[in-house]
């Protein structure tokens, strides 16, 4: 690895906002999967869908598929920041939907009285 590998550099933002997307997108589409066992556990699969193309990624460095300075924490560092900041926008949304998804079950109870 050679010492032009810096925390600001572009390529951070890049394996951030990749596996920022990589995550939301598999947790969007198993989170619509017919099986209540995926659904349940989307942002876990989101989550471990991006680490694994991160960790994938980082592997094709070191063994020089593409140009580069070999793997780098670094990188492997903004991968897990782009899944733990998607895991956290999952998160909040899950709970805003479930809270109103409460509200609207509560206010259809109201109406039968």
């Amino acid at each position: 690895m050679e010492g032009g590998d810096e925390w600001l550099a572009a390529d951070k933002l890049e394996h951030l906002l990749a596996c920022f997307v990589i995550t939301l997108l598999v947790a969007n589409l198993s989170g619509r999967s017919r099986h209540a066992f995926v659904r349940r556990r989307s942002a876990a699969l989101g989550s471990l869908a991006a680490l694994a193309a991160g960790a994938a990624k980082e592997a094709a460095d070191e063994i020089g598929i593409w140009r580069s300075a070999g793997a780098s924490a670094k990188d492997a560092a903004a991968d897990v920041l782009g899944v733990l900041l998607a895991a956290m926008l999952l998160a909040v949304f899950g709970r805003v939907r479930s809270s109103s998804r409460r509200e609207v079950e509560m206010i259809g109870d109201d109406s039968l009285v």
